[in-house]
């Protein structure tokens, strides 16, 4: 089984920054995809970035440029830098795993208000 800590969220001011992690425990692959999807109230899960073990990066349209994932292997950790943050990109965040099977992390709340 794999286990996904993601502490990280909280509320921001319009234009701030928030950093998310996200740590994997267990029966981790070798070869994996982490990342986070994000539902805002009343609205579908989306997609907002991920990164392979090999580094490959994948990022919403909405938060290129903004937001930046990085990983870190060896512990099996990712990360989000969140920049320029807009009162739009409220939401639950989940972390993501995926490798050879999906597990999702209980999400954590960013919320972006003056």
């Amino acid at each position: 089984q794999v286990h996904l800590a993601e502490p990280g969220g909280g509320l921001v001011q319009p234009g701030g920054s928030l950093r998310l992690s996200c740590a994997a425990f267990g029966s981790i692959s070798g070869i994996y995809v982490m990342g986070w999807h994000r539902q805002a109230s009343g609205k579908q899960r989306e997609l907002v970035a991920t990164i392979t073990t090999v580094g490959s990066t994948k990022y919403a349209e909405s938060v290129k440029g903004r937001f930046t994932i990085s990983g870190d292997n060896a512990k099996n950790t990712v990360y989000l830098q969140m920049n320029s943050l807009k009162p739009e990109d409220t939401a639950v965040y989940y972390c993501n795993y995926y490798g050879g099977l999906e597990v999702w992390g209980q999400g954590t709340l960013v919320t972006v208000s003056s």
